[in-house]
């Protein structure tokens, strides 16, 4: 056993974090799980079995309102790691590739120059290269006992993968996931309440079934951690924060900008001799506090006595000194895979709001990720060819999307009610709407250009996205903006400002004049838009040596831009059928397999080809399989 090595008699003396010596920093412990709703017993749900996450519970805080960045891991992992918003840094896309500017820095490595000792459970995901942030990288679940000196505070960044939506998806994998977990124990699937947006049938059923076993498969993870730091005498040195990275892996929850996906579970253990770091809050207290993962590493950096730099954009929600509690969380999707959206959110705990600038994209986009491969997928194709979907559910299949959408969680906690048209709710939606411009604004969002162009942009004035970003000279930003949102636009020489007249069909830019025009644009966002949407109103013989051009692009961005565009135009690409053929081939792994090089550009400009050789009737899926 380990001696107790925090000196409790400083915090109830109240002596402020930032001026105590390494030894006496407390240890600070992540254990993050994947794609899990706040589906716990101790947020009351009536099936969950989660004795050890309800124990944590009753010892620590449990905070009812909090939420990722992003319904997608990657961008909510790069927030997470960094205090910053991905959309102010480039890094808002599933599995992209940025630059972190040096006035940024993962905050491990922050801690580690502190004197930290800093672990990581085998995963990082940050949309940007991890090398040398941390000490030790492997799979343990008691990694700081790998530490040379046992005074050394450590921080240690545990994922869990249990309730990724694989084993929610295919049964051969939950079947490995739930291994320990006796049959006896598991959840009958005749218990389980179907969420109104989806189909109530035996499949689903057994879908949500699953998904509580894999919940209580992950909480004997969080018991044998927990173990290990009181078998190792820490746990009265240990502030341990517990948390998803954001919603269930099911769909209408992972990768939908919806409370559903942003919504997740956070409980955060204080030792008693810690209390004065707790703000106040007794162990088993719950808390509405806005929480949002842009706060987590400020908190973190807050609990470890290291002055916060000014540049994040997050705020301490723990500590000596808290910030004030903020108003509104902010949530951002675009790409994941070789999906693209730009959709943006403002949640103030009640209301949600939600603008899609790309309303003409279903929510169920065409392709290899929302094909049939995944259960839940399959089961509502079934579920919708057979007739078996209410009014509700059957949303999910809707051809474009609504511009905005707006919800009271209070009323209508699984938000099922538009209120975006409702005059009782005009003000405050509009009060809303307002809020998400000024944090557009503010934080000088990049997503409203493309990433090939942010890129682009970038690389030319050799700075990194965000530097760029932050210059209104490179980025006009407030046009570009108000282009997006169809609003009259100031005058701006900003190539972004034209991109979004056409990808909104602006009529004026999609004459036949006008994009013959546009396709030959220097700029080659605007060329592949106006091709793409050339093609879509048959003018493919102004189209379609656009795309093909692109296509084959050496800049993965672009060609994945390009490939999705002929995934939009359907039948109209079979004529370039060989040649996304053969792009496709070359974006394939040694060894002749069916495998792309990489499980990011390639892969998904892979997918996107894929997609676009079944939409034009020159492949089927088994094809790709």
């Amino acid at each position: 056993m380990m001696p107790h090595r925090f000196p409790i008699f400083l915090f109830a003396l109240g002596i402020c974090a930032n001026v105590l010596p390494l030894a006496a920093r407390p240890h600070i412990l992540w254990i993050n799980c994947e794609d899990l709703d706040p589906a716990l017993g101790c947020y009351g749900d009536p099936i969950a079995k989660t004795p050890h996450l309800d124990r944590l519970a009753a010892e620590g805080i449990l905070y009812r309102q909090a939420f990722a960045n992003a319904p997608i891991c990657a961008p909510a992992r790069s927030c997470l790691i960094t205090g910053m918003y991905p959309t102010s840094l480039g890094s808002q896309h599933l599995r992209c590739e940025i630059t972190l500017p040096e006035a940024i820095e993962p905050f491990p490595t922050t801690l580690k120059r502190a004197g930290y000792w800093v672990s990581n459970y085998a995963k990082t995901d940050y949309n940007f290269d991890p090398a040398g942030i941390y000490d030790y990288w492997k799979k343990d679940l008691a990694p700081w006992r790998q530490r040379s000196q046992d005074d050394q505070p450590f921080f240690s960044f545990i994922v869990l993968g249990t309730t990724h939506e694989g084993p929610g998806n295919f049964r051969q994998r939950y079947e490995a996931a739930v291994e320990r977990v006796p049959k006896e124990a598991r959840v009958d699937p005749d218990t389980v309440a179907v969420p109104p947006y989806f189909p109530d049938t035996p499949a689903m059923r057994e879908l949500w079934a699953r998904y509580y076993d894999l919940t209580t498969a992950l909480d004997l993870q969080v018991g044998e951690i927990m173990a290990n730091l009181k078998e190792d005498g820490l746990l009265d040195d240990t502030i341990v924060f517990f948390f998803s990275d954001h919603g269930h892996g099911m769909p209408r929850h992972k990768r939908w900008l919806l409370d559903s996906g942003l919504r997740v579970p956070l409980i955060v253990r204080v030792p008693p001799g810690m209390k004065a770091l707790a703000e106040g809050l007794a162990p088993g207290a719950e808390t509405d506090r806005l929480v949002s993962f842009v706060d987590f590493a400020p908190t973190v950096l807050h609990l470890a006595g290291i002055d916060v730099p000014d540049v994040l954009q997050g705020r301490p929600f723990l500590g000596s000194q808290p910030a004030p509690p903020r108003r509104f969380i902010y949530g951002a999707r675009d790409r994941a895979d070789d999906m693209f959206e730009v959709s943006r959110a403002v949640h103030d705990g009640r209301f949600l709001y939600v603008r899609h600038f790309l309303p003409h994209l279903p929510y169920l986009q065409g392709g290899r990720i929302f094909g049939n491969q995944k259960e839940s997928l399959a089961e509502l194709r079934r579920a919708r060819d057979a007739g078996e979907m209410n009014a509700v559910s059957a949303r999910l299949f809707a051809e474009h999307k609504p511009i905005e959408e707006f919800y009271d969680l209070q009323t209508d906690p699984h938000e099922v009610r538009n209120l975006a048209a409702d005059a009782d709710h005009a003000q405050k939606m509009t009060a809303m709407r307002e809020v998400m411009k000024d944090w557009i604004l503010e934080h000088r969002d990049c997503g409203f250009l493309t990433e090939s162009e942010y890129t682009r942009r970038a690389r030319a004035e050799k700075l990194s996205v965000y530097e760029m970003a932050q210059r209104e000279d490179l980025y006009d930003l407030p046009a570009v903006l108000a282009s997006a949102w169809g609003e009259a636009i100031p005058e701006s020489s900003d190539t972004g400002v034209l991109y979004w007249q056409i990808v909104r069909r602006d009529p004026k830019v999609i004459t036949r004049e006008a994009l013959a025009k546009h396709s030959h644009h220097v700029n080659p966002s605007i060329a592949v838009a106006a091709a793409e949407v050339a093609c879509q109103r048959g003018h493919v013989d102004i189209g379609l040596s656009v795309l093909e051009r692109y296509v084959a692009s050496a800049d993965l961005r672009l060609a994945l831009e390009a490939a999705r565009a002929c995934y939009e135009v359907g039948t109209a690409a079979k004529p370039l059928a060989a040649r996304l053929e053969a792009v496709r081939l070359g974006l394939e792994g040694s060894g002749g397999q069916r495998r792309y090089r990489d499980f990011n550009y390639a892969s998904f400009t892979g997918w996107a080809l894929e997609a676009a050789l079944v939409r034009c009737g020159e492949a089927t899926w088994p094809d790709f399989d």
